[in-house]
């Protein structure tokens, strides 16, 4: 599957992000909000697809959905951490599930990802794509 967006040619240093959710209507609104915020924005409908830019594009940020079908959010975090030079990139998991047992919602927070729950109206969304842009990398 094509990526939903992909990125117009940005100056070098411009600050890169990548969205992944299942639902286009997202991904296609949360990437238009933050390319006028001047990010360079890729998305994917799916975490295969999200690794797969992840791994060409290095995103300095990711904003993940947790219910996707085939691949989860949280089984996309545990890859991209699993990535060699992706390891410390700061995560958020947005979801509209309210209610998450406590073996997810730790594993979440041990894999150091931010958790953030849906409607993200888009003031928040810019918010935190700013958060997560000024955290330092860990590795």
């Amino acid at each position: 599957m094509a990526p939903v967006a992909s990125a117009p040619n940005k100056p070098e240093g411009t600050p890169r992000v990548l969205i992944v959710d299942d639902d286009v209507s997202v991904t296609d609104t949360f990437s238009r909000m933050l390319r006028l915020e001047g990010y360079e924005v890729w998305a994917a409908l799916s975490a295969d697809e999200g690794l797969n830019l992840a791994q060409t594009h290095r995103p300095h940020a990711v904003i993940l959905d947790l219910r996707m079908p085939l691949t989860s959010g949280l089984q996309f975090l545990r890859a991209i951490r699993a990535i060699p030079g992706l390891t410390g990139t700061p995560v958020a998991i947005v979801t509209g599930d309210y209610y998450l047992d406590d073996a997810q919602s730790n594993e979440i927070r041990e894999l150091g990802a931010e958790l953030r729950y849906k409607p993200l109206w888009l003031e928040e969304l810019v918010t935190l794509a700013r958060e997560l842009l000024n955290q330092p990398v860990r590795d």
